[in-house]
Protein backbone atom coordinates (compact mmCIF):
# COMPACT_ATOMS: atom_id res chain seq x y z
CA UNK A 1 0.00 0.00 0.00
CA UNK A 2 1.07 3.80 -0.66
CA UNK A 3 2.38 5.09 2.58
CA UNK A 4 -0.59 6.79 4.80
CA UNK A 5 0.78 10.09 6.81
CA UNK A 6 -1.49 11.03 9.90
CA UNK A 7 -0.56 14.29 11.76
CA UNK A 8 -2.11 14.06 15.61
CA UNK A 9 -2.09 17.53 17.14
CA UNK A 10 -3.27 19.17 20.55
CA UNK A 11 -1.90 20.10 24.02
CA UNK A 12 -0.89 18.13 26.75
CA UNK A 13 -2.93 16.18 28.31
CA UNK A 14 -6.11 15.71 25.56
CA UNK A 15 -4.69 12.15 25.15
CA UNK A 16 -2.72 13.03 21.57
CA UNK A 17 0.16 10.50 22.64
CA UNK A 18 -2.31 7.96 23.53
CA UNK A 19 -3.93 8.35 20.43
CA UNK A 20 -0.48 7.82 18.45
CA UNK A 21 -0.08 4.27 20.78
CA UNK A 22 -3.34 2.66 19.24
CA UNK A 23 -2.75 3.96 15.60
CA UNK A 24 1.10 2.79 16.02
CA UNK A 25 -0.30 -0.37 17.75
CA UNK A 26 -2.76 -0.66 14.81
CA UNK A 27 -0.74 -0.52 11.92
CA UNK A 28 1.36 -2.75 13.35
CA UNK A 29 -1.31 -5.39 14.09
CA UNK A 30 -1.94 -4.92 10.52
CA UNK A 31 1.57 -6.06 9.62
CA UNK A 32 2.93 -2.39 8.03
CA UNK A 33 5.94 -0.80 8.46
CA UNK A 34 5.25 1.82 11.14
CA UNK A 35 6.71 5.05 11.94
CA UNK A 36 5.81 6.74 14.89
CA UNK A 37 7.51 10.50 15.76
CA UNK A 38 6.70 12.15 19.08
CA UNK A 39 7.11 15.70 19.71
CA UNK A 40 6.03 16.59 23.58
CA UNK A 41 7.17 20.15 24.14
CA UNK A 42 5.50 21.43 26.98
CA UNK A 43 3.14 18.70 27.25
CA UNK A 44 3.12 18.51 31.46
CA UNK A 45 1.65 22.76 30.98
CA UNK A 46 -0.74 22.66 28.26
CA UNK A 47 1.42 22.79 25.55
CA UNK A 48 1.60 22.22 22.03
CA UNK A 49 1.62 18.04 21.38
CA UNK A 50 2.89 17.15 17.67
CA UNK A 51 3.12 13.41 16.81
CA UNK A 52 4.02 12.19 12.71
CA UNK A 53 2.40 8.57 12.27
CA UNK A 54 3.05 7.14 9.12
CA UNK A 55 2.92 3.58 7.85
CA UNK A 56 3.12 1.36 4.86
CA UNK A 57 4.99 -1.15 3.02
CA UNK A 58 8.07 0.56 3.94
CA UNK A 59 8.79 3.85 5.56
CA UNK A 60 11.97 5.56 5.74
CA UNK A 61 11.54 8.70 7.25
CA UNK A 62 9.59 9.21 10.68
CA UNK A 63 8.62 12.77 10.24
CA UNK A 64 5.43 13.77 7.50
CA UNK A 65 6.76 16.85 5.22
CA UNK A 66 4.95 20.07 5.42
CA UNK A 67 1.91 19.80 2.76
CA UNK A 68 2.10 15.79 3.14
CA UNK A 69 -0.53 14.89 5.41
CA UNK A 70 -3.32 12.46 4.60
CA UNK A 71 -5.35 13.31 7.58
CA UNK A 72 -4.81 16.39 10.29
CA UNK A 73 -6.69 15.00 13.54
CA UNK A 74 -6.63 18.21 15.09
CA UNK A 75 -7.38 17.58 19.28
CA UNK A 76 -8.04 21.80 20.00
CA UNK A 77 -8.94 24.22 17.05
CA UNK A 78 -6.04 26.77 17.56
CA UNK A 79 -3.61 23.65 16.88
CA UNK A 80 -5.28 23.02 13.82
CA UNK A 81 -5.02 26.29 12.52
CA UNK A 82 -1.48 25.99 14.04
CA UNK A 83 -0.24 22.90 11.47
CA UNK A 84 -2.80 23.18 9.01
CA UNK A 85 0.14 23.89 6.48
CA UNK A 86 1.14 20.38 7.08
CA UNK A 87 -2.62 18.80 5.44
CA UNK A 88 -2.11 18.04 1.74
CA UNK A 89 -4.45 19.41 -0.53
CA UNK A 90 -6.70 16.81 -0.80
CA UNK A 91 -6.39 15.51 2.68
CA UNK A 92 -8.93 15.55 5.76
CA UNK A 93 -9.08 17.66 8.47
CA UNK A 94 -10.58 16.44 11.55
CA UNK A 95 -11.07 18.73 14.20
CA UNK A 96 -12.29 18.41 17.64
CA UNK A 97 -14.40 22.03 18.40
CA UNK A 98 -12.70 22.91 21.86
CA UNK A 99 -10.70 26.15 23.00
CA UNK A 100 -7.58 25.63 25.17
CA UNK A 101 -6.04 29.15 26.05
CA UNK A 102 -2.50 29.19 25.56
CA UNK A 103 -0.06 31.09 28.09
CA UNK A 104 -0.14 33.86 25.68
CA UNK A 105 -3.85 34.36 26.44
CA UNK A 106 -3.64 33.45 29.94
CA UNK A 107 -1.52 36.26 30.79
CA UNK A 108 -3.68 38.55 28.76
CA UNK A 109 -0.47 39.18 26.28
CA UNK A 110 -2.83 38.09 23.31
CA UNK A 111 -6.48 36.81 22.41
CA UNK A 112 -7.91 33.88 21.25
CA UNK A 113 -9.34 34.01 17.67
CA UNK A 114 -13.19 33.76 17.44
CA UNK A 115 -13.26 32.65 13.84
CA UNK A 116 -10.73 30.00 13.88
CA UNK A 117 -13.44 27.46 11.95
CA UNK A 118 -14.02 29.97 9.23
CA UNK A 119 -10.54 30.24 8.76
CA UNK A 120 -10.05 26.64 8.60
CA UNK A 121 -13.04 26.30 5.79
CA UNK A 122 -11.56 28.91 4.53
CA UNK A 123 -7.67 27.26 3.75
CA UNK A 124 -9.00 23.49 2.81
CA UNK A 125 -12.38 21.55 1.37
CA UNK A 126 -12.63 18.61 3.86
CA UNK A 127 -13.24 19.57 6.92
CA UNK A 128 -15.19 17.31 9.90
CA UNK A 129 -16.01 19.22 13.14
CA UNK A 130 -17.08 17.70 16.03
CA UNK A 131 -17.61 18.33 19.75
CA UNK A 132 -15.74 15.49 21.38
CA UNK A 133 -15.34 17.39 24.58
CA UNK A 134 -19.00 17.45 25.01
CA UNK A 135 -19.67 13.87 24.08
CA UNK A 136 -17.22 12.91 26.65
CA UNK A 137 -18.89 15.01 29.32
CA UNK A 138 -22.11 12.85 28.49
CA UNK A 139 -20.32 9.73 28.81
CA UNK A 140 -19.43 11.00 32.18
CA UNK A 141 -15.51 10.80 31.74
CA UNK A 142 -14.41 13.83 29.68
CA UNK A 143 -10.94 11.61 29.44
CA UNK A 144 -12.22 9.79 26.38
CA UNK A 145 -12.80 12.31 24.26
CA UNK A 146 -9.56 11.24 22.37
CA UNK A 147 -11.65 8.08 21.52
CA UNK A 148 -14.77 9.93 19.87
CA UNK A 149 -11.90 11.63 17.46
CA UNK A 150 -10.56 8.23 17.17
CA UNK A 151 -14.01 6.68 15.85
CA UNK A 152 -14.72 9.59 13.37
CA UNK A 153 -10.90 8.67 12.43
CA UNK A 154 -11.18 5.29 12.00
CA UNK A 155 -14.90 5.69 9.39
CA UNK A 156 -11.51 7.08 7.01
CA UNK A 157 -9.33 4.40 7.19
CA UNK A 158 -9.31 0.60 5.70
CA UNK A 159 -8.55 -0.76 9.04
CA UNK A 160 -11.79 -3.05 10.52
CA UNK A 161 -13.40 -1.28 13.32
CA UNK A 162 -13.31 -4.65 15.48
CA UNK A 163 -9.24 -4.34 15.17
CA UNK A 164 -9.46 -0.43 16.24
CA UNK A 165 -11.74 -2.05 19.39
CA UNK A 166 -9.14 -5.03 20.05
CA UNK A 167 -6.44 -2.33 19.85
CA UNK A 168 -8.02 0.38 22.29
CA UNK A 169 -8.79 -2.81 24.88
CA UNK A 170 -5.15 -3.44 25.40
CA UNK A 171 -3.91 0.23 25.62
CA UNK A 172 -6.36 2.13 27.64
CA UNK A 173 -6.28 1.58 31.50
CA UNK A 174 -8.48 -1.46 32.34
CA UNK A 175 -11.24 0.59 34.00
CA UNK A 176 -12.25 2.77 31.56
CA UNK A 177 -12.34 0.13 28.62
CA UNK A 178 -15.92 0.75 28.28
CA UNK A 179 -16.12 4.08 28.52
CA UNK A 180 -13.45 4.23 26.15
CA UNK A 181 -15.20 1.88 23.71
CA UNK A 182 -18.77 3.52 24.03
CA UNK A 183 -16.96 7.33 22.68
CA UNK A 184 -14.82 5.55 20.44
CA UNK A 185 -18.36 4.37 18.99
CA UNK A 186 -20.39 7.48 18.89
CA UNK A 187 -17.73 8.86 16.96
CA UNK A 188 -17.45 6.35 14.09
CA UNK A 189 -21.39 6.02 14.41
CA UNK A 190 -21.40 10.02 13.69
CA UNK A 191 -21.96 10.19 10.35
CA UNK A 192 -21.77 13.68 8.95
CA UNK A 193 -21.25 14.45 4.95
CA UNK A 194 -18.61 16.30 4.27
CA UNK A 195 -19.23 19.12 1.91
CA UNK A 196 -16.78 20.63 -0.21
CA UNK A 197 -15.67 24.32 1.11
CA UNK A 198 -18.16 23.64 4.54
CA UNK A 199 -17.57 23.10 8.21
CA UNK A 200 -19.97 20.14 8.97
CA UNK A 201 -20.93 20.36 13.19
Amino acid sequence: MKKTNILIVGVGGQGTLLTSRVLGSLACKMGYDVKVSEVHGMAQRGGSVVTHVRFGDRVSSPLIEEGRADILLAFEKMEALRWIHYLKEDGMLIVNDQAIDPMPVITGAAQYPDDILNQLVNEISNVFVINAQEIAKEIGNLRVSNSVLMGVLAQYMSIEKEDWEEVLRSIVPPKTVEDNLKAFNIGYNTRIECEEGAVNI
